[in-house]
Formats: structure tokens, sequence, C-alpha cells
């Protein structure tokens, strides 16, 4: 018996996969080109390109600005300037063992904002980035001018069993040093309502961060010390006109949440895409990103009236909820 353990060991071990090199992770092969920066005490790999309105893309657990492959150019060519950064802890940012409290995050959003001489900007978050959105529009809310809230958390979410797992001690470690590339592919393809959408290289865009050395204890990390119910009871001193936007088909974070979260903002619309799972912005960008530029070009003009009185956010013969009531499905 005394030899499972170990034969279990060694079978998730032989699972692990070799990464894609750094130089084939994104944006190689793209309009974009990827720096990084000093921001305090975390290295950031960051990609800042466009003009205009500056708009900040922060992804969620787990992911990496390759979250939002299919999202910055068309903001680009909607007249924005867009940033997008791997944030501390994931992709290929500095990964130290602390510092990642929902406060903390917060205030590397806004010292990168400072790096990059950015007075404000509207914030765009998925997941785990939505949370930390909203915590900059709390601490620092004259630098957000707008949020938009992309499958959420903030009051709680669906963990697996290895989430709990990992944040006890002796055995989080240990499972989390064992992470391939398949346990991998399976985490992604449980965000998409269709999991045949997710390619081969995704899951090799997925994969690459998660199996450099210090990814388990980053992990670990994050999952001990971000609150991922951080905004509950907080959410009425957001006072940024905000989007809040669900897969209707998510599994991870469920829509009942999203309304939730959208009912208890000053100033919100809430709008959900069918069809789609967590991973909203990756399966169904067509949808996402003519919701997202229609509220960067509409939206934010009519500030401060109230987003509700913008009726025809979803196009002919479609039904919106704006907090909490019903629009009235617009006219073919």
């Amino acid at each position: 018996m005394r030899r499972l353990p170990l034969a279990l060991f060694a079978t998730l071990a032989a699972c692990r996969a070799a990464p894609i090199p750094d130089g084939e992770r994104f944006p190689a092969g793209t309009q974009f080109t990827a720096r990084f920066l000093q921001v305090g005490d975390t290295k950031v790999r960051y990609i800042d390109a466009g003009e205009g309105t500056a708009v900040i893309f922060i992804h969620g657990l787990g992911a990496s600005l390759y979250a939002w492959r299919k999202n910055l150019a068309p903001v680009i060519a909607a007249g924005f300037r867009v940033v997008a950064f791997d944030n501390r802890g994931f992709g290929s940012s500095g990964k130290p063992a602390h510092g990642y409290t929902n406060a903390a995050y917060a205030r590397l959003v806004a010292a990168l904002m400072d790096s990059l001489h950015l007075p404000d900007a509207v914030l765009v978050g998925h997941s785990m980035g939505g949370e930390i959105a909203g915590e900059v529009a709390i601490a620092f809310p004259h630098r957000v001018r707008a949020l938009v809230l992309i499958g959420a958390v903030g009051l709680g979410t669906r963990e697996p069993l290895l989430f709990r797992v990992a944040r006890w001690p002796v055995v989080g470690p240990a499972i989390l040093a064992f992470r391939g590339r398949g346990f991998v592919a399976r985490l992604l393809k449980s965000t998409y309502a269709d999991a045949n959408k997710v390619s081969e290289a995704d899951v090799d865009q997925y994969y690459a961060p998660v199996a450099e050395p210090d990814y388990g204890r980053a992990l670990r990390g994050v999952l001990r010390e971000f609150r991922l119910d951080g905004l509950a009871g907080r959410l009425d001193a957001i006072q940024a006109p905000t989007l809040v936007l669900w897969g209707e088909a998510d599994r991870w974070v469920p829509i009942a949440r999203g309304r939730a979260l959208a009912a208890q903002l000053e100033r919100s619309a809430f709008l959900s895409v069918p069809h789609a799972g967590h991973s909203v912005q990756e399966e169904a960008p067509g949808e996402v990103n003519r919701l997202l530029i229609k509220f960067l070009k509409q939206g934010l003009p009519r500030v401060p009236e109230n987003l509700a009185s913008v009726t025809d956010w979803r196009g002919r013969g479609k039904s919106i909820d704006f907090i909490n009531r019903m629009v009235e499905p617009i006219a073919p």
C-alpha cells in the first residue's frame, strides 16, 4: 500500500509535457509586441498598443494576456488604446511566494497605470480579474472611468476540489508539484460551453507558464491569500458605470451570481451571451467585442446618465437586463 502514493505521483509526473518555448508564446506572430516593466517588486509582462482612451484588460485565475487574444485588435480598431498584462503570479510575470491579496493586486494595477502614465482608464476584468477591477474602483475611484466585469468573481464561485486541497499544508504543495498538460486542458475546456472550441494551440499557450518551476508556489499563494468573495457587501462603493457581461452556460460562476452582482451596483447594465461558458470573451469573441465596443462608444459618452437608458445594445429582436428590470425586446 505504501507504494500506491509513489506510483500515483510517478504517473502524474510522467504526464508533464514539455511546454512551448518562450518565443512561441502569445503575442508571437501577431501585430503585438510584449514588453517587460518593473512595477514595484514585480516584473510584469504587458502589451500596450493603440491610441485614445485607455482600456486595461485584467485576466483571471490561471490565465495570462493570451485570454484577450481575440479582443485586443477589435478594440484598437474601434479607436482605443489597449493594455493587457500577465498579472503577478501568472503568465510570464513575476511569481513571488506572497503578494496575492485583493488589495495587493489593486495596488499593482494602479502602479502599472502610474508606470504607463495613465491617469485613468476603463478596466475590463474577467473572473478573478473582474474582482481585481472592482477593488481598483473602490480603492482608487478617480483612476477608473468605467468597468466591464466579465464572468467576475467577487461574490464567490464554484471551486474544484483541487483548489481547496491545494491550500492544505504539506499535501497542497505536493499536489501542485504534479500539474500536467492534460489537467490544464480539462480545466480550460470546462470554461467553455462547447469544449470542442478549445484547440491544442490554446492548451499549449495556457500550459506554458503552468510548467514553470515557480508556478505551483505562486498558485498556492493566490489560493491562500486571494478572496474570491472579496466584493461581498462592498459593491455599493463602486460608482463607476459598469457593464456586467456573462456567458449563459457559465459553470464556474453561475449567471445568477452575475445578476446579483449587477443588482448591487449603483450604475450597471447586465447582459448575457447565449451558448457561451465562463471564458465568454474567448468562446464568443464576436458578440463580446460588439457589446464591449458599443459600451465604450455609447455608454461612456452618456455618463453620468443612467446606462439603462441605452436600449439598443444587443441588436434587433433581443432583450436585455438592466439592473433589476428587463428592457422590452427591440422591434425588428
